[in-house]
């Protein structure tokens, strides 16, 4: 046979001694002989028996096994049902050969003969038909082995193994009617079940079809729920492959059973309150259970938010939500792993339900007279748990009772009431009696006094929760003020601005033991920075308090800078930097917008600020595709570890210098990571246009350069003068900030090996010098052209000057023939006058010369006078146009024109001649 050559070949090269190899064969060969030739049972038997042990202890005979005897084995189990022992033996065969042995040496690339055996008999649907049909016989071993055997096909191979049992008819049923079986084979037929349903829809459908909720919480009461076995936790694993992803399931579930089977798996029993490893990880799978259902189902299901929310209601009116209380609070001797769960638990079920967020809060724990309420206790395990992941499961149910609850919000800002400064040096069993608000700040504040800034943060973080997307929230808490110390040392000191006084000691601050704090950086001020960040966006008013002292910018400056720090903390630092220019309403020169982006660019340099910006971008939490709410499935293997959960993700963190601390990850969610983003662009487009624009802002617009209403001549001019300086002085100031960009792109980003984030903001750079250039290129042709008009109009003006002194001295001359004819006129009236004086002979010839003389000259005159006329109209009208020209270039025409024409003789002149 082709197959056994090719088998005996894979066996010589695998292990290396073709003589041993072909020794194998030949014995399992004879072995098969005997078993399917031999007359005798009792050898046939005796031969099976010895098949079966030597394939479980050589992989040379799994192999040679795989290679020739599955035919034979397979026609035993055919034909030979009434030989129980017979079937036995072939059923412990088949099982042998499937198994992997797991004390053979090799190398690791070997061939596995196990996985090759499940491949050849998983390739005949035939063969999962013949071993289904087994496990109707009477046979407790038939049945038992017959399990075994598809449970190890399915390890191995299980997408064949779905697909077949799925064609043959009631395939799934002989399966599920082993659960009503005897115990061995009932839990033989849950594991394989188990497996079954992981990953294969169809199959899950069936099942439940087949009454599998009934028959698990059957079996779970029957071992004694939370305090059963294992039997306990496969019945749970089972349960949750049911309702994973699968929204019709849930839905199945809720209206036939309901919910308070798994409910009272929650239910703590007893007085001793013992947590066995095994109870633990019962009540992690039941945890499991309850957060499954507050899933809904599959992203794509359109209903699925609507199945989500009525789980969440249905499951609180089942009093889940008090049994989640006493296992994650009340229950402090509880695991870590189970408090955290039912922690996250109740931070699901209120997430986006109103009602059960109403419930939460009306929940008062402990017993008469020390109560309180259920936020309360759980403000306080936040802020004093050793545990890490505890902390973090309870900030998840402050973020999700804050998330789009602006009510609740209030109601949590409204008792954030500072304590006398006594009140700090009292004892934390004090805080039994303080109101939330209090409490949260006397965490926020403890930390100064005992050294110790991880409370800090940890209220840091809770105060986001309520600032978030609440203005109203932010403008409250910036009014609250913390008394000194020592009263004589000033003034009180708003929070904000202690907070940021916190963030400055995280970097030097030592933990409790007086050690050096290793990863204080590596959390405590980033969370700081994310209350600070949440804190000033959308709120002015909260970006002027923080700049109200001098010395914030400029330690957000050094840090910013500090390559010692993380990139996160970096960015973080530069998207709050950022956040005081784009929401900076203030009108002081010395802090606002345009002062932050010129102290920026002084001290930084805008390129080596926005590549800050891209290093945050590459790193985990940006880069990777994290989900908050995504956990692995628990299983037999992962329980154990799950169970055991202490703090061993912190401890080893505390030596790492990598920024993917897993706190980082909890509490910089993806809502956060997108509001990030999202201040980023804002940012780069805010300080890229507060930078390139002139300090006062000013536009050119024609406006400016048009004569306003009422306004003189000399005004006009003078501010068109006062524009064009003011123009020069931008231009100035534009061209030493295209020197301090072009200096600073030389310096980061002009090098061809520069990083790719360099490149990005060079190429930013490049964008705001050439917009620069562009501007200046603008500006320089305007003031070309105004000097242009400017040389125009002054030689204009001096052309209407000389017209002006040439008009004068016609006016001059003309006057001068005016008064000789006066004088001829007087000398002819003296002559009249002494002819009359003469005698009456001559009177009439004198009146008669006179008359005739004064005619002449009378003519002579208004000949000149018209001559006269026409000229000065001529002129009148080009000096009006003259002027109207002049005003509209701008030039002062009363200016222009002063000291001419004082002589007003020529209208006295005019005046006597009337006379």
């Amino acid at each position: 046979m082709d197959l056994v050559s090719g088998y005996k070949g894979v066996v010589g090269l695998v292990f290396g001694n073709e003589n041993s190899a072909s020794n194998e064969d030949s014995y399992v060969e004879r072995l098969l002989n005997r078993i399917s030739n031999g007359q005798l049972a009792e050898d046939r038997r005796s031969a099976m028996i010895e098949l079966q042990s030597v394939v479980v202890e050589s992989q040379a005979a799994q192999l040679a096994f795989g290679a020739m005897g599955f035919p034979v084995i397979m026609g035993v189990l055919k034909e030979e049902r009434d030989d129980v022992e017979m079937v036995r033996g072939a059923l412990e065969t088949l099982v042998g050969a499937l198994t992997p042995i797991e004390h053979a040496k090799g190398p690791k690339n070997e061939v596995q003969p196990a996985l090759m055996n499940t491949d050849l008999l998983s390739r005949e649907a035939d063969s999962i038909s013949l071993l289904l049909s087994l496990l109707s016989e009477e046979d407790f071993y038939v049945r038992y082995y017959t399990l075994q055997l598809l449970t190890a096909l399915l390890t191995n191979s299980p997408n064949r193994l779905q697909e077949a049992i799925l064609t043959i008819p009631r395939g799934i049923t002989r399966l599920m009617d082993m659960l009503m079986d005897r115990e061995v084979i009932r839990n033989e037929a849950l594991l394989l079940l188990t497996y079954l349903t992981r990953e294969a829809e169809e199959i899950q459908k069936i099942v439940v079809f087949e009454g599998a909720f009934e028959k698990i919480f059957s079996i779970i009461k029957e071992e004694g729920g939370s305090e059963g076995g294992v039997v306990v936790q496969d019945c749970l694993e089972l349960l949750n492959n049911l309702l994973r992803s699968n929204a019709s399931n849930q839905i199945l579930l809720r209206e036939t059973m309901g919910f308070d089977p798994l409910v009272s798996i929650l239910k703590l029993r007893g007085s001793s309150y013992n947590f066995t490893q095994q109870k633990t990880i019962i009540l992690l799978s039941a945890l499991e259970t309850i957060n499954l259902l507050m899933t809904g189902g599959p992203e794509a299901d359109p209903g699925k938010d609507a199945n989500k929310l009525t789980n969440k209601t249905t499951l609180v009116q089942k009093k889940v939500l008090d049994h989640l209380l006493m296992l994650g609070v009340e229950s402090q001797w509880a695991p870590v792993a189970v408090r955290c769960a039912a922690l996250r638990c109740i931070g699901d079920l209120i997430a986006g339900h109103p009602k059960n967020l109403d419930i939460l809060t009306s929940k008062v724990l402990g017993t008469e007279p020390q109560v309180e309420p259920a936020m309360n206790s759980i403000l306080r395990i936040l802020l004093r748990t050793s545990s890490m992941q505890e902390f973090i499961a309870a900030d998840y149910i402050f973020k999700n009772f804050c998330e789009k609850n602006a009510d609740g919000q209030t109601m949590l800002a409204s008792t954030l009431t500072p304590q006398p400064h006594s009140m700090t040096h009292a004892p934390l069993e004090e805080d039994v009696n303080m109101s939330f608000g209090s409490m949260l700040l006397r965490g926020l504040t403890l930390s100064e006094n005992d050294g110790d800034l991880e409370t800090c943060c940890r209220a840091a973080s809770v105060l986001s929760h309520v600032l978030k997307d609440n203005f109203q929230c932010k403008e409250r808490v910036l009014r609250i003020e913390l008394e000194e110390p020592m009263p004589s040392l000033g003034a009180p000191e708003p929070l904000m601005h202690r907070i940021v006084k916190y963030m400055a000691l995280a970097s030097s601050m030592k933990n409790k033991d007086g050690k050096s704090r290793t990863s204080g950086d590596l959390y405590v001020q980033p969370i700081i920075l994310k209350l600070l960040v949440t804190w000033l966006t959308d709120c002015p008013s909260a970006v002027n308090c923080f700049l109200d002292s001098r010395p914030h910018l400029t330690y957000l400056l050094e840090l910013v800078s500090n390559s010692s720090v993380t990139v996160w903390i970096r960015g973080l630092t530069a998207v709050l930097l950022g956040e005081c220019v784009i929401y900076n309403k203030s009108n002081d020169n010395g802090k606002n917008a345009f002062a932050v982006v010129d102290t920026i660019s002084q001290k930084l340099g805008l390129t080596s600020y926005f590549l800050k910006f891209d290093e945050m971008q590459k790193s985990f939490l940006f880069t990777s595709a994290k989900s908050a709410q995504h956990r692995k499935p628990l299983t037999r293997s992962t329980a154990a570890s799950l169970a055991e959960i202490e703090d061993v993700v912190e401890n080893d963190s505390l030596d790492q210098k990598d920024v993917d601390h897993p706190i980082l990850s909890a509490i910089f969610d993806d809502q956060f990571v997108n509001l990030v983003k999202s201040l980023e662009a804002d940012i780069r487009e805010s300080i890229v246009e507060v930078y390139s624009q002139p300090k006062s802002k000013v536009a050119v617009v024609p406006a400016e350069l048009e004569q306003r209403s009422g306004e003189s001549d000399g005004e006009y001019i003078k501010r068109l003068k006062a524009f064009v300086e003011k123009q020069c002085s931008e231009i100035q100031d534009l061209l030493s900030r295209n020197a301090l960009l072009a200096e600073d792109l030389t310096k980061t980003g002009g090098g061809g090996s520069s990083q790719p984030g360099q490149r990005v903001s060079g190429g930013l750079d490049r964008v705001q010098v050439e917009t620069l250039r562009r501007e200046l290129q603008e500006t320089s042709q305007r003031l070309e052209m105004l000097k242009a008009e400017k040389a125009q109009i002054e030689s204009e003006a001096s052309m209407y000057q000389n017209l002006a002194g040439k008009m004068e001295s016609d006016l001059k001359s003309l006057s001068d023939a005016y008064n000789s004819l006066e004088q001829a006129n007087f000398h002819l009236e003296k002559e009249v006058k002494a002819l009359k004086s003469g005698g009456p002979a001559t009177f009439s010839d004198v009146e008669a010369i006179k008359a005739e003389a004064r005619e002449e000259a009378q003519k002579e005159s208004e000949a000149e006078l018209n001559d006269l006329l026409v000229c000065l109209g001529q002129e009148q009208s080009r000096v009006e146009k003259l002027s109207a020209r002049l005003l509209e270039l701008g030039e002062d025409v009363d200016k222009l024109l002063e000291g001419i024409g004082d002589e007003s003789g020529l209208p006295e002149d005019g005046e006597e001649e009337e006379d």
